[in-house]
């Protein structure tokens, strides 16, 4: 029986531990051989001494289970390690199919609190580094498609979070830098789709070391699998990055605990049309005052339904 992934290649980045642990796993039992770049550092604020180890124990237990893997233990969101981790890819496995971007660090505080750095490091992390891995395995595609004459195969799955669709009041820089992948995914989707790329986006919901205090008195439960279990959104990325997926381009997924809904992007919930060239401030002020006063509590544009007013 042919697996699905059979002959691909695949990179995860932050997969020492957490989600990209079980998404790098789930990569190679469907049969891909696997990168497992993890910088291993301790501290889920990017604090503490790089380390080899976390990339390393991943990438045994997935030849111990009789796949295929090699580790790569640099920074993705330094533009060169980034760089030499698509080429590494390339060079053991003689080329990508799939990037599964994960790697992340977290550095709370509340808006009127943060310092730049704080700021800064996030951003790095996250938003940075899903670009810089993108954009080296981007060049890779382009520039196999266009020596071949025809499309290739290749597949992106990034990593965003609820946050940036409900907001995170003490995460302002998490919160922007997941609004970032969306958008850096979204717009990768459609540079990339005549090459045959498709690049999609998960908010995964799970209990890892990122999470800790979110799910701070939900521990999991006495007897089976946890429900927050990382092992709950791994098999959606294994999908998203097989040929089953190659209509499914530029969309965005929530997962957790045996659920994966997909997510519309913003529609309109409601329009006005000024009667006059432009509108003035009262005509504002009669329109939209009314509208957000009366508005349902918890009702958000995503989930409303589109629909077009005009003042009569």
């Amino acid at each position: 029986m042919t697996l699905p992934l059979e002959g691909r290649s695949a990179i995860v980045t932050g997969a020492g531990r957490g989600l990209g642990r079980a998404e790098a796993l789930e990569l190679a039992r469907l049969g891909a051989a696997v990168v497992v770049n993890d910088y291993g550092q301790p501290g889920r604020d990017g604090s503490g001494a790089a380390s080899a180890g976390p990339a390393e124990q991943v990438a045994a237990e997935i030849r111990a289970a009789g796949g295929t893997a090699v580790a790569h233990t640099g920074d993705v969101a330094d533009f060169r390690q980034a760089g030499e981790l698509v080429e590494l890819a390339a060079d053991a496995f003689g080329k990508l199919d799939i990037l599964v971007n994960n790697a992340g660090i977290l550095r709370d505080r509340m808006v009127f609190s943060m310092s730049e750095e704080e700021w800064d490091a996030v951003i790095r992390v996250h938003l940075k580094g899903h670009f810089n891995t993108t954009r080296f395995a981007a060049a890779h595609w382009r520039q196999r498609s266009k020596a071949a004459g025809e499309p290739v195969y290749g597949r992106i799955v990034n990593t965003s979070s609820e946050a940036f669709v409900a907001g995170s009041a003490g995460q302002p820089n998490y919160a922007a830098a997941k609004g970032g992948i969306v958008g850096l995914t979204t717009s990768t989707a459609l540079a990339l789709a005549k090459y045959g790329v498709t690049a999609n986006v998960i908010c995964p919901r799970a209990r890892t070391r990122m999470t800790e205090d979110v799910f701070a008195g939900f521990g999991p439960p006495a007897e089976g699998l946890d429900p927050l279990a990382p092992e709950h959104v791994a098999p959606l990325v294994g999908y998203l990055a097989s040929p089953a997926a190659a209509g499914i381009n530029g969309r965005l997924f929530v997962v957790h605990g045996g659920m994966v809904a997909v997510l519309d992007r913003p529609r309109v919930r409601v329009k006005y049309d000024s009667e006059r060239e432009t509108f003035t401030y009262d005509e504002l002020d009669a329109l939209l005052t009314p509208y957000f006063a009366g508005r349902p509590a918890g009702e958000t544009f995503a989930a409303a339904e589109v629909l077009s007013l005009k003042r009569g």
